[in-house]
């Protein structure tokens, strides 16, 4: 097998056990955890918001593991981190306990993710890059549809949310040994400690992409957060029991959220900068629907298939994007994408429970669509530069 079909399956694995239930299982379940925990819109925020920041804290920790250990190691240390947290929240007996398993599922996904780019980097050549780490990213997508799935099971066959968790934590202890089997042969860079400083990263060419990133960061949070919730209690949608609407809302995000991998071909047919503008804007109609039509199939389908497609492309963006900026420092330019991502992630649902909590829903999620479409609107072709200045001028 070559290294572009192991990498990327390895990838694609990893980000659907880490992006997929890890990431978004609690706003997935925050409907179960609500009757069990009595969950209120501040807790749920704040609960959301840890695990982000548990996100934030293991991409600075991924970094010094792949400087010094390589790939293989903080990889396998986020599915380690996933299969510990999903098993705690499938015992959990307290909120504590339920909170410190949110934390350690979520952080998966800052181990898991950024060292694919360094394997990318050194072992697959330049014209399949962007294909893989747009396979890898779109792991997500299955991860969510598939949970989706198993909390769509969970209400037509009576299965418990604790034994759902079990399962994920299952499929995350298989994924760690499947990785272990494709990154063992994956040695460290050799210069990875000489020549990576988070100086060299500050370059006015990097602005566009950690706006980006924040605003992606911030506003997807809330979706994943809220989102599900606000649908299931605006009654849901024809034909579907009020229960099973969450499962609804994220099987349609993930399904829709594999165009993220037609992303290197949109970037070729579109450009990188309208490629943006339309994926932000993707966004902001998610949100917007999300707090207009939240009781009918236009409502839900077209804003968590919006919002699938947003996440996902901008997901993959970010990727190749960072990769291709900075190709000397593949992994250190995409974790400062995700640390802006993280960032957002962490203030998102923080601001948007308190929002939601003073002025409702609605209210909340049409002043998080400005966010996304303000970016939107500001892009611009001159600003958004995908290679280093030498190599622009020349692309």
């Amino acid at each position: 097998m070559t290294y572009f079909h192991s990498l990327s399956a390895a990838g694609f694995a990893a980000t659907a056990i880490s992006y997929g239930p890890g990431r978004v299982g609690f706003g997935l379940f925050v409907p179960a955890f609500s009757g069990a925990f009595s969950l209120d819109g501040t807790t749920i925020g704040l609960i959301s918001s840890l695990g982000f920041g548990g996100f934030f804290l293991a991409l600075l920790t991924a970094q010094y593991l792949l400087n010094r250990q390589g790939p293989e190691v903080p990889v396998l240390a986020g599915l380690a981190s996933a299969t510990v947290g999903m098993a705690l929240v499938a015992a959990a007996p307290s909120l504590p306990v339920l909170a410190a398993g949110v934390f350690l599922a979520s952080a998966s996904a800052g181990f898991a993710w950024t060292p694919f780019n360094d394997a990318v980097h050194r072992k697959i050549r330049d014209i399949d890059r962007a294909t893989a780490l747009s396979e890898i990213s779109t792991g997500t997508s299955i991860g969510i549809a598939l949970a989706g799935a198993a909390a769509l099971a969970m209400v037509f066959t009576g299965l418990s949310w604790r034994l759902c968790w079990a399962l994920f934590a299952g499929a995350s202890a298989l994924a760690l040994v499947a990785n272990w089997a494709s990154l063992r042969h994956v040695e460290k860079d050799p210069e990875a400690v000489a020549r990576r400083s988070w100086r060299a990263l500050m370059e006015p060419s990097i602005v566009p992409m950690l706006t980006v990133g924040f605003a992606f960061g911030f506003t997807s949070s809330i979706y994943i957060s809220f989102a599900a919730r606000h649908i299931a209690d605006a009654g849901g949608v024809p034909g579907v029991p009020g229960a099973a609407t969450p499962a609804v809302v994220f099987l349609c995000f993930g399904l829709a959220g594999l165009a993220g991998l037609m992303t290197s071909r949109f970037r070729s047919a579109l450009g990188l900068t309208p490629l943006l503008r339309l994926t932000m804007a993707a966004g902001a109609g998610s949100l917007a629907l999300a707090a207009l039509l939240p009781g009918n199939w236009l409502g839900l389908a077209g804003s968590a298939g919006l919002q699938g497609v947003h996440v996902m492309v901008i997901s993959a963006v970010l990727a190749f994007w960072s990769e291709r900026l900075f190709p000397a420092m593949p992994t250190l330019s995409f974790t400062a994408a995700l640390l802006a991502t993280a960032a957002g992630n962490i203030l998102g649902p923080a601001v948007a429970g308190t929002v939601s909590d003073t002025l409702g829903m609605t209210a909340m999620f049409m002043a998080a669509a400005v966010v996304p479409a303000s970016v939107a609107l500001s892009l611009r072709g001159r600003y958004v530069r995908e290679y280093p200045a030498a190599l622009g001028a020349a692309a």
